[in-house]
């Protein structure tokens, strides 16, 4: 059963509780990567202004921790968003698509899903996807 809704052939990325777990296929992934990006981009532009602020004031500034605290609001907004498609957030504008045997990863400002990251890796290191899809020839691809 697919996660997406259909509407005149194009997929509508269905929206959950950020509670509840996806597994994507590659094809899924690709095509809700758009929207992962638009979402993410519109985030970085709005932080742009607090980081301006931010960046002008000296450290000694009390002004300094409303900022933050306007910052981290907005982090977590994307984040509760991103947690909403279905994605894991292992860092700032990164998020992990789970495939059931591991991650499909993108980081802002890449293009498009270029890496994969193994269940259980502690150094969540980003491999090639292109290689992995070549060696495995994964269920998910």
């Amino acid at each position: 059963m697919s996660n997406q809704l259909s509407r005149e052939g194009d997929l509508i990325p269905q929206i959950g509780s950020p509670s509840h777990s996806r597994l994507f296929s590659l094809d899924e992934a690709i095509s809700l990567l758009p929207l992962v990006k638009k979402v993410t981009a519109i985030a970085i532009t709005g932080l742009e202004p607090t980081q301006l602020r931010y960046l002008n004031l000296l450290d000694c500034d009390p002004r300094k921790r409303e900022l933050e605290s306007e910052y981290e609001k907005l982090v977590r907004l994307w984040m509760e968003k991103m947690a909403r498609l279905g994605l894991l957030v292992p860092g700032l504008w990164e998020v992990n698509f789970d495939t059931g045997e591991g991650y499909l990863s993108w980081k802002y400002p890449e293009l498009e899903l270029a890496f994969f990251v193994e269940y259980g890796d502690p150094n969540l290191t980003r491999h090639s996807l292109t290689e992995v899809l070549y060696e495995r020839g994964p269920c998910w691809a």
